[in-house]
């Protein structure tokens, strides 16, 4: 399957032929790329943003030459829990520039849509995850990847895979109990 195909169209005027590339990804591998970044805890705001840098990726990787992924739907989840973790270091970094310079933190608040307790309780004990552990707790239960298809995306054996999904789950649930949620 070839990640882009070209269409040819005929200019409206001068009956001139363009090259349209299609889109890199289909509506579903955009659902899946989006409920990626927003369970690694991207903002609403961001998510455009974000479906757009993991299709400049895909294009990129095909404008170099590079054999496209095997699973696009797979390499792109990847690249979307790659982007939710940079988004957090780089919100760390702002606080923390802003302590240095004594300016309060405002915590955002969610908009007026009504949230459940347990959804809130799941994102806040995502976010106090590791990066490394949020990351293969996406993907494994939310991006619904294999834990060898885990392994082999980020270049890690399937035991660091397994423990670190196993510490997650751990965590998550003891956040959970914590909060009286379940």
């Amino acid at each position: 399957m070839a990640v882009l195909r070209r269409k040819a169209r005929r200019d409206q005027g001068g009956g001139a032929v363009q090259d349209v590339l299609d889109d890199p990804l289909d509506a579903a591998q955009e659902r899946r790329v989006r409920a990626v970044l927003a369970l690694g805890g991207v903002p609403q705001a961001d998510l455009l943003d974000g479906v757009q840098q993991v299709r400049l990726r895909l294009l990129e990787r095909a404008a170099s030459g590079r054999e496209a992924p095997r699973d696009v739907s797979a390499w792109a989840a990847v690249v979307a829990s790659n982007l939710a973790m940079d988004w957090h270091r780089a919100k760390k970094r702002q606080e923390r520039l802003g302590e240095r310079l004594a300016s309060l933190h405002q915590p955002v608040h969610p908009s007026g849509e009504e949230t459940s307790l347990l959804s809130l309780a799941v994102a806040q004990g995502l976010d106090e995850l590791p990066d490394a552990q949020r990351q293969v707790l996406v993907l494994r239960f939310f991006a619904d990847l294999p834990v060898r298809g885990i392994a082999e995306e980020l270049g890690i054996p399937e035991g660091t895979v397994k423990s670190r999904l196993h510490t997650a789950v751990r965590a998550l649930r003891a956040r959970l109990h914590e909060d009286e949620v379940v």
